[in-house]
């Protein structure tokens, strides 16, 4: 189990995202890429699962073989190396003990942001039932941060989580299975106000941000679990990463380009399209 003073001394902004392939672009390893760079981090991956998806759902799923996966790990850490880990979609237990065992105990070292991904923004069911006792027992242990949202917290925890109360519970049973922190996400809390609790040993911190009224969330987890790994990569402390993440993926949300029929996909790339117009004085 990490703790802050294990962060790398020198970070240099690179990070390992093990997740899943969207091939619209909007969740998954595309937009991991796409956060960490626009972020000014160095994305490398391993690919969990190739999905046939759009905003208006998943329709196919194929398991790349663990040994395969493993292998992609491998490869990166063994050379490029890694200041942030982060996991997405891990669909079962043998996916998810192959990371366990391939991480090993470099996330000893190296902070490991772990985002229980379990249902799509479309309702698709992302994970076989067997891969939620695993996540409890082998990854949550791991986690350097944990990012569940209420529903996701709620299947963790069993704890029903609809305001804040219950989230701070949720995140607090959460450390004692072993995380050393823990964001509780509130998108899925009515209220005008979206509010998200960063849990840990020290405390609690609220993190409070206007809801904006709009379908494109799709990707929105991975999103912002990859901002946070980004920073953490980059050396920040955890309560900078986190509040950076979320005021990231809030403008990303606000300057969403609508596209799809469904859950539309967020502007991953808003920092440097800004960057850019400035430089040539736009």
């Amino acid at each position: 189990m990490a703790s802050d003073e294990t962060i790398p001394p020198e970070p240099r902004g690179r990070v390992l995202s093990i997740a899943g392939s969207d091939p619209s672009g909007g969740a998954g390893i595309q937009a991991d890429l796409k956060t960490i760079a626009a972020l000014g981090g160095y994305g490398a991956t391993a690919i969990t699962a190739l999905t046939v998806q759009n905003t208006r759902g998943v329709t196919a799923t194929h398991h790349v073989p663990a040994d395969i996966i493993a292998g992609q790990i491998e490869a990166v850490l063994s050379d490029i190396g890694a200041d942030a880990i982060k996991t997405g979609m891990l669909a079962t237990s043998s996916v998810i003990e192959t990371v366990a065992d391939t991480l090993g105990d470099r996330v000893a070292k190296i902070p490991l942001v772990i985002d229980p991904v379990m249902v799509a923004s479309s309702g698709a069911v992302l994970v076989e039932e067997d891969a939620l006792q695993a996540m409890k027992s082998v990854l949550v242990p791991r986690a350097f941060m944990l990012t569940p949202n209420a529903p996701e917290a709620e299947k963790l925890t069993g704890i029903v989580v609809e305001d804040v109360d219950s989230q701070r519970a949720a995140g607090e049973a959460l450390l004692e299975m072993g995380a050393t922190h823990v964001l509780v996400k509130g998108g899925h809390i009515e209220g005008s106000q979206i509010i998200d609790l960063l849990v840990t040993p020290k405390g609690v911190r609220l993190f409070t941000r206007p809801r904006i009224r709009t379908r494109n969330t799709h990707g929105t987890g991975c999103t912002l679990a990859s901002a946070i790994a980004a920073f953490l990569a980059r050396g920040l402390p955890v309560d900078q990463s986190v509040e950076k993440a979320g005021d990231y993926l809030h403008e990303a949300i606000a300057r969403a380009p609508g596209f799809g029929e469904g859950p539309g996909p967020v502007n991953h790339v808003w920092p440097l399209a800004e960057a850019g117009l400035a430089r040539l004085g736009g």
